[in-house]
């Protein structure tokens, strides 16, 4: 068997080949400690998402009179209620919007909320007025859908947070999470004028949410 030579030159170069492994290994074994770390804390913190819930949407005006108009102006007031479930991670809300959404289609512009910080197993309750500014033009379609659904009683309307959320962990807070909160709102129709006077379909009416509801939150 030939035996390999590690001299002069050649042996400058083996020194350096177990070198170079050598600082490869402790690299390799340094990353997966911290994957490791990493995980144990992933295990123990368990973050969970932020629970939301619209507990009253109050509609102030809304118009529309399809189909001599599809433009629609309106006024709301949403009051939406979050909970932080984590024991020990705290909940940043940065740049969160809220507006009013009718079949996919904004019928309000976004209202920012305050910042906020949200200790663990905190609550925070928001009511936020959403607003349609100047009228908004829907299509015909949603337009003729919006009046059936006046005449037949109930109208949902769904209630939309987006923006950016950091969890704070002792000292250490993450980078910004997209957070998207979706809240239905069903809303029954009355005739005659209610106490908010609100106007729809070229009639007077009103409308009442009937109960609050849990909203789908994605992070």
């Amino acid at each position: 068997m030939a035996i390999k030579d590690c001299g002069g030159h050649k042996g400058c170069e083996c020194e350096r080949d177990r070198l170079r492994r050598k600082c490869c290994a402790a690299l390799l074994a340094f990353i997966l400690l911290v994957l490791f770390v990493v995980f144990i804390v992933w295990l123990v913190l368990r973050p969970h998402k932020p629970k939301f819930y619209l507990q009253d949407l109050s509609v102030l005006c809304l118009n529309v009179t399809p189909p001599a108009s599809t433009y629609l102006f309106t006024t709301m007031q949403a009051t939406l209620a979050t909970r932080n479930p984590n024991d020990r991670v705290g909940v940043y809300y940065d740049q969160v919007d809220v507006y009013g959404d009718y079949k996919g289609v904004a019928i309000t512009v976004p209202t920012r909320l305050p910042a906020a910080y949200q200790s663990p197993g905190d609550q925070a309750v928001w009511s936020p007025f959403l607003q349609s500014m100047d009228s908004v033009q829907l299509p015909p379609v949603l337009a003729a859908a919006l009046a059936q659904d006046e005449t037949a009683g109930y109208v949902l309307v769904d209630v939309r947070a987006d923006g950016w959320v950091r969890w704070k962990v002792g000292t250490w807070i993450s980078g910004h999470y997209h957070l998207r909160v979706n809240c239905p709102a069903l809303l029954t129709v009355n005739d005659g004028k209610g106490s908010y006077g609100a106007n729809t379909g070229g009639g007077t009416g009103y409308f009442r949410f009937q109960q609050a509801a849990a909203c789908s939150v994605d992070v």
